[in-house]
């Protein structure tokens, strides 16, 4: 049972380093759409799906114009966690779960190519994409993303994970996935760590969008910085979920490996130590 990488889709908004800390200049970033691919005993397991093949063809009706232009989408059907699947000699129809970080556009467009998939998400999320309250709220939230039913989950569960609230009763899947919530960029947004024989690895989602952010004197490229506070439900929480994060990387970096979506660089630990196999609950 192996974890896999998935870039699924990625955002070029002009301004480089300014977006991403690595583009030489003022041109095109690249923000990744990162994604987990588990294969375990309960099927293949995704966790997030980046853009989906309904945003390939029909981006104009799926994607809100302003965000779409703004960050410059770009993504082919290779690109999608469908494609990708495919390529790894996997069958996408072996795709049994869904884990979502959240459910802004440009992690939850590949739930459409799943349809048979269970979709496990934080209740507050599954509320807040219904509601759609305000402007920012219907350009996060595509309702032709969203048509499918979802497993919701209550934050407060009383379960804990390093010391951080956590969900671990996932309904079908092993005891070594865990949602934590990391709330602030949306109301039910989530980190979600699997146990490997290698320690425990964290999707953080959009907690952070740069993992220069859990240094000790955290850092962000400003624009990157700038799309956090136009995104963020709450700047309390987000803080909270930040400094939590780092502190986890304080005391527990020997143990806990993070990652998050739209950090270009590569993975801080080798990839073959991020396939690692699922250790026993």
């Amino acid at each position: 049972m192996r974890i896999h990488t998935l870039i699924c889709g990625c955002m070029r908004p002009f301004g480089g380093a300014l977006w991403d800390g690595v583009t030489p200049g003022l041109g095109a970033a690249r923000l990744t759409c990162r994604c987990l691919l588990i294969e375990s005993e309960a099927g293949l397991v995704l966790v997030d799906t980046g853009f989906g093949m309904g945003d390939v063809f029909d981006a104009a009706n799926r994607l809100d114009p302003v965000f779409r232009n703004a960050d410059r989408v770009v993504v082919k059907p290779g690109d999608t966690a469908h494609g990708q699947i495919g390529a790894l000699g996997l069958d996408p129809k072996d795709v049994r779960h869904i884990v979502m970080t959240h459910l802004d556009f440009d992690h939850a467009g590949g739930l459409s190519d799943f349809p048979w998939a269970t979709v496990h998400v934080l209740a507050p999320e599954a509320h807040a994409a219904r509601r759609r309250d305000g402007a920012i709220a219907r350009a996060r939230y595509r309702p032709e993303q969203l048509h499918t039913v979802m497993r919701e989950y209550d934050r407060t569960s009383g379960a804990r994970w390093y010391g951080m609230p956590a969900v671990r009763d996932l309904q079908g899947l092993p005891e070594g996935i865990v949602m934590v919530p990391l709330p602030g960029h949306t109301a039910g947004h989530c980190g979600v760590a699997v146990r490997t024989t290698q320690g425990w690895l964290l999707h953080a989602g959009d907690a952070i969008f740069n993992l220069r952010e859990l240094r000790e004197k955290p850092r962000c490229p400003p624009l990157a910085q700038g799309y956090e506070v136009l995104m963020q439900v709450s700047s309390r929480a987000r803080n909270q979920s930040q400094a939590a994060l780092r502190a986890l990387m304080r005391h527990h970096a020997d143990e806990v490996q993070v990652i998050c979506t739209h950090d270009p660089v590569a993975d801080p630990m080798p990839l073959p130590a991020v396939r690692g196999t699922l250790a026993d609950a």
